[in-house]
């Protein structure tokens, strides 16, 4: 049963919220067999339905990877796909179980809108894209632009931020879903696109012709992004987090979803049997089996694995691993020990 209470926003406004007192959202997705899962309305590389209609991308992936974890089958998630404006109420009221949507983690996100990150799962910054044939280097070339951008983001105050900061002047042009604003810098109505460096190589790949775009070398902004759940259910925001750092732990661990039956069938390495669930049974302390990283890795793999499989190199986003890769190659992704 949910209980109501007021949640503070930063006008002022009291606003009534079924999700900050929960009841247990584990037991909820395991009666309805099914979880719902926030989603963008389409973005390539994180989540965007394919020709045939399957969601597609790291986000939806990870959606995946906690069905498995939580009902053993990575097909049994509902996508709720949502407008920046609409994605935390749609969380918030309790229409979705988790939040995995290139959503940045700000504080006053983590606060007054009721919701609590489980982790990053893919380190990003703002930047900008111009057409090739206007013949600039730097975002410091763009003093004067007409320049698209999504609303409702933390985008739109970085862009301000920006401007303001090196005493240059633009005007922006809102637009309400990211395609909406890739099309509009595409026939010519604004001299720039400003998104996060990852979704502007996701708008460009999707381009009619990606080739005369140019996304500039300025990144403006730290963007982590990372999956939310309600405040005020520990456990489920135990499941979604430890879900994402299974898939991190196991990139570390050599662990893949071509060799997860082997390894869980002969490595005697401590951490992979933990892991696996052949030593100590962990996943009761999240109310779940002891298969259930198995599950996730068998199904989706680990985090190198769906990382390169939907953004990496050999993608249409062409995405190295920067800032995404492990701590141990250069990187900030690690796991905290599973044990």
């Amino acid at each position: 049963m949910l209980a109501w209470r007021a949640v503070p926003f930063a006008a002022g406004v009291l606003a009534l919220s079924a999700s900050l007192a929960v009841a247990d959202t584990l037991e909820d997705v395991k009666a309805r067999g099914m979880l719902n899962c926030v989603v963008t309305t389409g973005l390539a590389g994180f989540g965007m339905k394919d020709g045939n209609g399957k969601w597609t991308g790291l986000d939806a992936e990870f959606c995946r990877a906690v069905a498995a974890a939580v009902l053993g089958d990575p097909t049994k998630v509902a996508f709720i796909p949502t407008t920046p404006k609409d994605r935390f109420t749609a969380l918030r009221s309790g229409k979705g179980d988790v939040l995995a949507r290139n959503t940045t983690w700000t504080l006053t996100r983590d606060t007054e809108l009721g919701m609590e990150f489980t982790g990053i799962n893919f380190y990003d910054g703002q930047g900008f894209m111009v057409s090739s044939d206007l013949g600039i280097n730097s975002a410091l070339e763009l003093s004067g632009a007409t320049i698209c951008v999504q609303s409702d983001t933390t985008t739109i105050e970085n862009l301000a931020d920006f401007f303001r900061r090196n005493k240059m002047n633009y005007e922006s042009v809102v637009f309400e879903t990211n395609d909406e604003a890739r099309k509009a810098f595409e026939h010519g109505r604004c001299d720039a696109l400003t998104a996060d460096a990852s979704g502007l190589a996701a708008e460009r790949s999707v381009s009619a012709n990606p080739s005369i775009y140019v996304i500039l070398p300025d990144i403006i902004s730290n963007e982590p992004l990372g999956p939310a759940v309600r405040h005020g259910d520990e456990v489920w925001a135990d499941v979604v987090r430890w879900t994402l750092y299974a898939m991190i732990a196991a990139e570390g661990l050599g662990v893949t979803s071509e060799n997860v039956d082997d390894m869980r069938a002969e490595s005697d390495n401590p951490a992979v049997r933990r892991l696996l669930g052949t030593e100590s049974d962990l996943g009761v302390l999240l109310k779940l089996d002891k298969d259930w990283a198995y599950r996730i890795i068998k199904h989706v793999g680990n985090y190198g694995e769906s990382f390169e499989r939907n953004v990496g190199i050999d993608t249409p986003l062409g995405l190295s691993r920067g800032l995404n890769a492990l701590w141990t190659d250069g990187g900030m992704m690690y796991a905290p020990p599973i044990r």
